[in-house]
């Protein structure tokens, strides 16, 4: 496995991930809801690239991108900071370690960045993935009531965070 910032070439296999990631019905957009195209996303990777805030990684098992985890930061000087995390495991690799690898890079970069906080939301009914952010140092700091509308019920998040250099 190898993990790398990701290049517009990627961009078809990005998407195909991340439309296999929605079936596990744990991210924000519902499988199939999302209509979204390589060439879309290929000026998404363009566009991250322009803050020094923002990255993508994915992870790659012989040449095919099989996870992606996308950190998006703000400039303004009360918020740079701190980055908002997105990550999706195809499910064809999960349980390999690929989300401890993405993590482990986030870090290094984060750190590089003089990053202090990182922050994501998680449904609290994904135990997997809410194992994963614990396991690579996050911690819950409050639920999200009623947060998403999910087959008909109303769903909470977890809001969890770790702060660097503390």
């Amino acid at each position: 496995m190898f993990i790398r910032e990701a290049k517009i070439e990627d961009a078809e296999q990005i998407v195909a991930v991340m439309k296999n990631a929605e079936e596990s019905n744990f991210m924000l957009f519902a499988p199939g809801e999302r209509q979204l195209e390589a060439e879309q996303f290929t000026r998404f990777i363009e566009n991250i690239y322009k803050n020094s805030h923002s990255a993508l990684f994915i992870a790659e098992i012989d040449q095919t991108v099989v996870g992606y985890l996308i950190v998006q930061g703000s400039t303004p000087s009360r918020l740079s900071h701190r980055a908002y995390i997105v990550v999706g495991i195809h499910s064809d690799f999960r349980g390999r370690k690929i989300g401890t690898a993405l993590f482990g890079h986030l870090d290094n970069w984060a750190k590089e960045k003089g990053m202090h906080r990182l922050e994501l939301t998680v449904m609290v009914n994904n135990i997997a993935g809410i194992a994963l952010y614990k396991k690579m140092g996050f911690e819950v700091e409050g639920t999200k009531r009623h947060s998403l509308y999910v087959e008909g019920e109303y769903m909470d998040e977890y809001y969890m965070s770790k702060l660097l250099n503390v």
